[in-house]
């Protein structure tokens, strides 16, 4: 049996990313680990500038000069990823890993119908002739949606709604039968309803394929939807992570529950939503021991000295004082 089969679709562990400037280095990422098993979806969720996309830029191999992983290991499929070459890498995006970007129309070339994109992409990643990848392109257009997939199959990107063509790069994404998808605010760019529709799709086909998807996203009603744990990161780290219903439920970061009580709720009636006062830090500009501690309503003196480390409990793990010994 190969143990690879058995590997989760993606294991990151203890991932720096760093950037060198005029200024000094600038770290972007500190000791990032998460694990997705295949079939099931990660929500990593926090505000602009907490280093979300820059995971999964990380797990894509996509990081834009001088950026570089300093320290740690990326496995996708159970293998090790982070010390490949960029031609290496090559042949691990779209057959291992796939990906959803925010704006469809920056992953779709106008120049060619959306048929021959995915035909290429279809034949790149496996050894169908010309014919066959097209019988396939056809049933992964029927897969996430398009009517009329075998007329649509010619159509060119602009001849697609917003919603249509963020299905179209799903389909790519699926192309190669990767074991992990990379969705990165896949839903920002389209209408309410469509989002739900495109959230749902993304579900049953992490389902029916088995791949582990990492969803990146702002908006914590997309994670409560789709996702099955969710990762708060904050300052280029994990602060907390869990089962989605228990954190939303139970957060137990302060970062957390601030995020939580900014959100109103249905039929609930309340005088004022909590604000976390502040803002996020700058890469330049991160203060000592835990990068919250400016912004926390209980930070203590040893927040201040010491960063504290993710440690288990009762709903999954947390980095905060507080469950760590409990003296601030």
């Amino acid at each position: 049996m190969n143990p690879a089969s058995h590997a989760p679709a993606l294991e990151v562990k203890d991932l720096s990313v760093e950037f060198p400037t005029r200024g000094g280095m600038l770290t972007a990422l500190s000791d990032v680990s998460l694990r997705i098993e295949r079939g099931e979806i990660l929500g990593v969720v926090g505000e602009s500038g907490a280093g979300k996309s820059m995971t999964g830029m990380a797990v894509l191999g996509l990081l834009e000069p001088p950026g570089r992983v300093s320290s740690g290991e990326i496995h996708i499929g159970g293998k090790r990823t982070d010390s490949l070459s960029n031609n290496e890498m090559e042949s691990v995006r779209g057959r291992m890993v796939g990906a959803i970007f925010q704006d469809p129309l920056t992953s779709l070339n106008p120049l060619f119908s959306v048929g021959q994109q995915l035909i290429e992409t279809i034949r790149l990643h496996s050894d169908r002739n010309r014919a066959a990848a097209r019988l396939h392109a056809v049933d992964l257009l029927k897969q996430v949606g398009i009517p009329g997939a075998y007329e649509r199959i010619d159509h060119y990107p602009h001849q697609f709604s917003g919603g249509m063509r963020q299905r179209v790069v799903i389909a790519l994404a699926l192309a190669g039968n990767p074991q992990l998808i990379i969705a990165d605010e896949p839903t920002t760019a389209l209408d309410v309803s469509i989002q739900a529709q495109i959230t749902s799709l993304l579900r049953r086909l992490c389902r029916e394929q088995g791949a582990g998807v990492m969803l990146v996203t702002h908006d914590m009603g997309v994670i409560a939807e789709t996702a099955d744990r969710v990762a708060v990161m904050y300052a280029g780290r994990i602060i907390e992570v869990g089962v989605v219903e228990d954190v939303i439920a139970r957060p137990q970061h302060p970062y957390t529950r601030g995020l939580m009580g900014s959100i109103p709720a249905l039929g609930a009636r309340v005088e004022r939503l909590t604000q976390i006062d502040g803002a996020m830090p700058r890469l330049n500009a991160i203060p000592p021991g835990c990068a919250f501690n400016p912004r926390c309503p209980a930070a203590g003196p040893r927040c201040v000295r010491e960063r504290p480390r993710l440690v288990p409990e009762a709903y999954g793990a947390v980095a905060c004082f507080l469950h760590d010994g409990g003296v601030l």
